[in-house]
């Protein structure tokens, strides 16, 4: 016999897109619960944890030094031919600055929130299949410790990633084209020789077509050092590029692994369409993923927490209409989807480009005296050395 729970708002996926939309909607009087599948908040990570100073308090969650791993001033960019473009406090006027996190504690943090909150989770709880019935969601699971089998919710906020169900459960396309799909993996290193041991790395060119080699790190001799290529520029795959690079870079040589992270990263940007009646997309499971870095945790709690307070105000008005639910839709179009259909055709020019033009733009870069270091930045740096050759990419200034 099906037992149902029901609430008002159900949130699926604990990450910080959900788990801040949790705590958004909760704190605004909406009878809350996230679901996760996972044993572990927060584990396993699926991205390099970094996030730039000033996001958070943002999002009004308050700094604590247990899951800050490593404090990060700049970013050292690598050509092909080792050429580096150092962005530290050293030789800018705006710091570059933030942290990289330890994501098994942060999340764990932002649900902790969510609870504090009035929100309820439920861990090693799987969202199996849901279906529309009148005005609610009715999601069957398959929980841990609990004898209950179905979810009655007004509101579903998906908030599953990259690989999630809840959007094509519900109707929406969130199918990513296989040449907008990166494929990662990273691997947490130890006993590593860094130039600079809390400055964030980026290598670019043929060790990793369609993407980039990082260096994120978290001590003074650890750090996450990960790969991104595109399927439709590698020849061999993740694993094969990162192992080379790591066999002939000198700060990696010696190194050894202590855990391993694999994954696909969509760079589709914001899908079309990300609400339908009683229902919400957030974060990854959104597409609010930088095209150009593959960087989401700002956007991810950004987005959710907008979808939370949307969520609850929704309630209270009894009203779970998509037109009512359309205020987060537009803030996400405003706010991150507009800004990164931009960023798709600059990624594309970027990791277009070979080893010589890479070359040749990031000693541009490096000998630029750049006093920011923004996207914005970099690209002006590069028109201004060829404007007639990057007619097109000025136009995306």
């Amino acid at each position: 016999m099906n037992k149902v729970k029901e609430v008002d708002v159900l949130i699926i996926g604990a990450g910080p897109a959900g788990s801040i939309a949790a705590r958004e909607a909760s704190a605004n009087g909406a009878k809350t619960l996230i679901i996760d599948k996972k044993s572990e908040i927060g584990n396993p990570k699926r991205c390099a944890e970094g996030i730039i100073d000033g996001v958070l308090e943002k999002m009004n969650i308050e700094l604590d030094e247990r899951w800050i791993a490593r404090r990060i001033d700049g970013a050292r960019i690598v050509s092909p031919n080792n050429t580096s473009a150092w962005f530290t406090s050293e030789n800018l006027d705006t710091p570059a600055t933030g942290i990289v996190l330890e994501r098994k504690v942060f999340d764990k943090h932002v649900t902790m929130d969510a609870i504090r909150s009035g929100a309820e989770v439920m861990i090693k709880t799987e969202a199996l299949s849901m279906k529309k019935v009148d005005d609610y969601f009715l999601v069957d699971i398959n929980g841990f410790n609990t004898d209950i089998t179905q979810i009655k919710a007004h509101i579903v906020i998906g908030a599953d990633g990259p690989e999630g169900h809840v959007g094509a459960w519900a109707g929406l396309n969130t199918k990513v084209p296989l040449e907008e799909m990166d494929s990662g993996i990273q691997y947490e290193m130890t006993n590593l020789k860094m130039d600079k041991n809390n400055t964030l790395e980026f290598y670019f060119g043929s060790v990793a077509p369609g993407g980039y080699v990082w260096f994120f790190p978290k001590g003074y001799d650890t750090a996450n050092v990960g790969i991104d290529v595109t399927g439709a520029r590698a020849t061999k795959s993740a694993k094969e590029y990162l192992d080379d690079f790591i066999a002939n870079n000198y700060a990696t040589k010696d190194a050894q692994i202590v855990e391993v992270n694999v994954g696909g990263n969509p760079l589709c940007g914001v899908f079309d369409k990300i609400i339908t009646d009683n229902l919400m997309l957030v974060g990854d499971a959104a597409g609010c993923i930088n095209p150009i870095t593959g960087g989401g945790i700002d956007t991810a709690l950004e987005s959710g927490m907008i979808a939370g307070q949307v969520a609850a105000r929704a309630i209270k008005e009894e009203d779970y209409s998509e037109d009512n639910l359309k205020e987060y839709s537009d803030y996400v179009e405003e706010h991150i989807a507009k800004k990164f259909r931009k960023y798709i055709h600059i990624r594309d020019f970027l990791y277009g480009l070979d080893d010589d033009d890479l070359n040749e733009y990031i000693s541009a870069v490096a000998n630029a005296g750049l006093s920011t270091l923004s996207t914005k930045s970099l690209l002006k740096a590069v028109v201004k050395m060829s404007p007639k050759k990057l007619f097109k990419l000025r136009k995306l200034l």
